[in-house]
């Protein structure tokens, strides 16, 4: 530990279980965080990540316990001290921002009292502590703190909530804050701000902060540093422009090569990491990783490699043999994925499905002596989707994607509006209606544990639907067998329960589910959204050939713009419960037309390491609009960079609502579309 160390972590060792049999999850780690630096901490889930931000904060979960090694704060040993030293210690010399904000906060006490309470229990008056509070809210950005000091968490955004969980860590001054995946849950535009908050914060305070994260784009654009864990252990550190630029282990340049770019070639496959992550508990020999990397030798299987420097790489460490034998990394031996210029797709002359004009009315209840007026949660929704085709659905939550995929199977009522599946109008959604869409279209969910029934087989599972297709029972059996083959599973796993399944192949097989009824359309709502960069890699590629296989159509709902791109033939972008852009995906992502579309490419992170990124981020401030009272005219203005916000003498965004225009099939609904800068063109400016 050198005197610009905040904090030093040296053969971090973490055990549970009985002393004789103990479970070890994570094996000697090591690292140091300079003041004022940012370090990165990355690896799918069951890496370590979390466990050793817990060990740093003395948060361990029951059974959990140091087994060996150092945590030094400064120049103050954490490992050993008891309960209340922990507690002294927390919030005024380090403090943890958590994945979700919503479970972070209490929700029967106000925002203000929560803020306080981490002031007092330090020792700060009350009356110091509400001047604080309203300071700490200014400084992270909350809107009108005098008046929301006094709300509820349920009255704020999911952004907002994680800025005030922000506020709280900073309540003490504490010179470090780890965050532990504080951007997960957000969508992009509001991820882009609590990152730059981040940023400024560091810059303003001199904060430290250690940002652990599965996003390899957040790394590139937030850190100063970075060190990659697989199976509890470090496998490499240094620098991330060093790392980025040239990996020098397997796992690190295999997470790389997984992640779809919302710039660049689009690509046939992804280079997805065959298999998955190995359970702590039974831990291959030697290299942890060597039973998924194609460089594996004898060596990696029988002895775990030091973490050490590489020779042609000495400012970057990395735990593999075969690096640091040959000096540097060698290629893999694999198959370069091809480009994708032109996808063949068989033309056809109708659409399989068709909304015009969709509207679902959330308000319109009835109370006990009045009724609430409407508010339409999608106002307006047109769209076509041809057999073979995929369309990305994207936009923030609440913009009103789910509720229009719901509207096409039936679960939310139109008010307004037609369907057509297959050439039939289903918009009565009547017994035959209802009968034939279930028949067309199969909706994948984005948390596959939650969509399947915990207490049966897969075998059951995908009996009941190959029932509801009215395949005889004698036939079953083998259509299970070949759906699993269908989805990339073994035979072997039908009789297996959801519980023992990991959450990408827990998603395969609701994709097997859907896929019984031989559906012509799927929707997926946010499949990939709760999946490892590596596990998201393996079931986009299932899509894709499931596609081009079985000349499917896709509905693609997601928030994830780079995962959109590299699956889409065509692309919608929602706000406010309208289509505000739509056009080739080609075209869209190389020219978007409204400031909308423009604001969430801008927002999406990148894989590349470049220090002033966040800073040339055109970041949307503030939230949507409440959809029970949105804005005259343009829906967007009240966020627009191009709007009246900028130029007021635009009274044209606030007096008339521009309707959906443009030449071809590229079309936007903007008044001043011409003007709308593509990303690439604002890294230049």
């Amino acid at each position: 530990m050198t005197k610009d160390d905040l904090l030093s972590v040296r053969d971090l060792t973490v055990e549970f279980g009985p002393d004789r049999a103990p479970l070890r999850v994570l094996h000697e780690i090591s690292f140091d965080v300079a003041r004022g630096r940012i370090l990165g901490i990355v690896g799918e889930s069951g890496s370590g990540k979390s466990m050793t931000a817990k060990a740093v904060m003395g948060m361990l979960p029951e059974g959990g316990r140091i087994a060996g090694g150092e945590i030094r704060l400064a120049d103050r040993n954490l490992v050993g001290l008891d309960a209340p030293q922990l507690r002294r210690l927390r919030g005024r010399d380090l403090a943890m921002v958590f994945q979700d904000p919503q479970a972070a906060l209490n929700p029967v006490k106000t925002i203000g009292w929560q803020i306080e309470e981490a002031l007092t229990v330090h020792g700060m008056s009350a009356r110091d502590a509400r001047s604080r509070a309203l300071d700490l809210l200014r400084q992270v950005g909350i809107p009108d703190p005098e008046t929301r000091i006094d709300e509820y968490p349920h009255q704020f955004s999911g952004g907002m909530r994680q800025r005030v969980v922000i506020a709280i860590a900073l309540a003490n001054s504490a010179p470090l804050i780890i965050a532990d995946e504080p951007t997960t849950a957000l969508d992009v535009t509001i991820q882009a701000q609590v990152l730059r908050l981040l940023v400024e914060l560091r810059e303003r305070l001199g904060v430290t902060v250690v940002m652990i994260t599965h996003d390899m784009g957040v790394v590139a654009e937030l850190c100063d540093d970075v060190i990659v864990m697989y199976g509890g252990r470090v496998v490499e550190r240094g620098a991330v422009g060093d790392i980025f630029a040239a990996p020098q282990h397997p796992y690190t340049r295999a997470l790389l090569r997984s992640m779809p770019q919302v710039a660049g070639d689009r690509l046939a496959r992804l280079p997805a990491i065959p298999g998955a992550t190995p359970d702590l508990a039974h831990l291959p020999p030697g290299c942890a990783f060597h039973p998924r990397c194609g460089l594996a030798e004898e060596v990696c299987r029988r002895t775990v490699p030091a973490l050490a420097p590489i020779p042609d790489r000495p400012q970057s460490e990395a735990a593999c043999h075969v690096a640091q034998r040959e000096g540097r990394l060698p290629p893999e031996p694999m198959r370069e994925v091809e480009a994708n210029a032109a996808r063949a797709r068989r033309p056809s002359p109708a659409p399989i499905l068709e909304l015009q004009d969709l509207r679902v009315d959330f308000g319109s209840r009835r109370r006990l002596l009045r009724r609430e007026p409407p508010f339409y949660a999608v106002d307006g929704v047109s769209l076509q989707l041809f057999p073979g085709e995929t369309i990305g659905l994207v936009g923030e939550s609440g913009c009103g994607k789910t509720t229009v995929s719901r509207a096409i199977v039936g679960v939310n009522p139109l008010s307004d509006g037609r369907i057509r599946v297959d050439g039939q109008d289903v918009t009565a959604f009547d017994a035959a209606a209802t009968r034939h869409v279930r028949q067309t279209v199969q909706y994948v969910f984005q948390d596959p544990y939650a969509s399947l029934n915990p207490r049966l087989t897969i075998r059951q599972i995908l009996s009941e639907a190959l029932e509801q297709r009215g395949l005889p029972a004698g036939e079953r059996e083998a259509e299970c067998v070949r759906l699993m083959e269908m989805v990339g599973l073994d035979r072997g796993y039908l009789d297996r329960y959801p519980r023992a399944f990991s959450g990408g192949q827990r998603q395969r097989i609701g994709i097997a589910r859907a896929l019984a009824v031989e559906p012509r359309v799927l929707i997926c709502d946010e499949p990939v959204s709760a999946l490892d960069v590596s596990i998201q890699a393996q079931v986009i590629n299932i899509l894709a050939d499931l596609r081009d296989r079985l000349d499917l159509a896709l509905l693609f709902i997601a928030h994830d713009l780079a995962v959109v791109r590299h699956l889409s033939d065509r692309v919608a972008v929602m706000y406010l419960g309208r289509i505000v852009e739509e056009g080739p995906a080609e075209e869209v992502y190389a020219r978007p037309r409204h400031p909308y579309t423009a604001a969430l490419m801008s927002s999406t992170p990148r894989p590349e390491p470049d220090p002033g990124a966040m800073a040339r981020k055109s970041v949307l401030r503030g939230d949507p609009p409440d959809p029970r009272n949105p804005p005259s005219g343009c829906r967007f203005r009240t966020r627009c960079p191009i709007g009246p916000l900028v130029h007021p003498e635009r009274r044209i965004c606030i007096e008339s609502d521009p309707a959906l225009r443009g030449e071809g099939r590229h079309r936007a609904a903007c008044h001043f579309s011409d003007e709308v800068t593509r990303p690439a063109e604002e890294s230049t400016t």
